[in-house]
């Protein structure tokens, strides 16, 4: 649900508005959104939150998040971080009469005016330097797949994948732990004019939890779009025993589009949590991030 109509309140002439950076930690069901990133006339999480927070503040237009993943359509999240620039006086006004911290209060707020598949879990000034986006230096993601019909538990159906066949997780781990290190993903991301798709990934593993769930865990300094899952769709085709273990390495090797790599379903894909250096590197991590990447061996520019 898009908040609209709510009635705007300018601040008064004459004061001096000072700019205050915030960060806000949040989590969401993806399963009604058209992912984070807002687009005309569909319902996405940066629209709804950016027009709850323009009504409880009474700003005279919604203000703009800046977040540190954006995930694609029906992709959850528990530990998304976005930043946001408000007015100093419109932050410091938000507990009203009452004498309670200005974050506490604005989080308040925003609970009571948010669909309840949005929920913001933290609010408070930003250190000098932060970023949501450029000053993070990895994310993590899981997907979970039931790959035993007597897992298929329908009380998580919305967070998991229902696979028809056996999974060997030995043969997807192996799998996965030969995509490691700073490479060129173009062969598991979708193309963005510009953007570089030079990754370092950290972290990939697959392993069953406790319930039996099959669990790939992903960490990487970034991701393009939609490269978590098509990682996860390429170790499932060595769980299958449909590819060979080093088919995956093989299709990044060939650092272009393969079709036999299929995306596998969002609502599989949770964003678990992301990463900060210590707030006195923010500012420089901030710096460097935006950077145009480059393999070692490739020229810059």
């Amino acid at each position: 649900m898009v908040h609209r109509g709510y009635r705007r309140r300018p601040l008064p002439s004459g004061v001096v508005t000072h700019v205050l950076r915030v960060r806000l930690d949040l989590a969401y069901d993806g399963a009604a959104f058209a992912g984070w990133a807002r687009q005309p006339g569909l319902r996405t999480v940066q629209g709804d939150l950016e027009e709850a927070l323009g009504r409880v503040l009474r700003l005279p237009e919604p203000p703009r998040l800046t977040v540190a993943g954006r995930t694609d359509a029906g992709v959850h999240a528990r530990g998304q971080v976005a930043h946001v620039d408000l007015p100093r006086e419109a932050y410091l006004a938000a507990p009203g009469r009452s004498e309670r911290d200005p974050g506490a209060a604005l989080r308040t707020r925003l609970a009571g005016v948010l669909p309840p598949d949005v929920v913001v879990g933290h609010v408070a000034p930003a250190p000098p330097g932060f970023d949501a986006r450029f000053s993070a230096i990895w994310r993590r993601y899981a997907y979970r797949v039931a790959d035993d019909g007597a897992l298929h538990d329908p009380l998580r159906r919305g967070w998991t994948v229902w696979h028809r066949r056996p999974l060997d997780v030995v043969a997807m781990d192996a799998a996965a732990r030969r995509l490691l290190g700073e490479h060129d993903f173009a062969a598991f991301c979708r193309p963005r004019e510009g953007a570089t798709t030079i990754r370092t990934l950290q972290e990939l593993t697959w392993v069953r939890d406790d319930a039996g769930l099959l669990v790939a865990h992903v960490r990487a300094d970034a991701f393009c779009h939609s490269m978590v899952r098509a990682l996860v769709g390429a170790c499932l085709a060595v769980g299958e025993s449909r590819r060979e273990v080093g088919w995956p390495r093989a299709v990044l090797d060939a650092a272009r589009r393969d079709s036999a790599v299929q995306v596998a379903p969002a609502h599989g894909l949770v964003l678990e949590e992301i990463g900060y250096p210590p707030d006195e590197e923010l500012a420089e991590r901030a710096r460097t991030a935006r950077a145009v990447r480059t393999l070692p061996d490739q020229p810059a520019g």
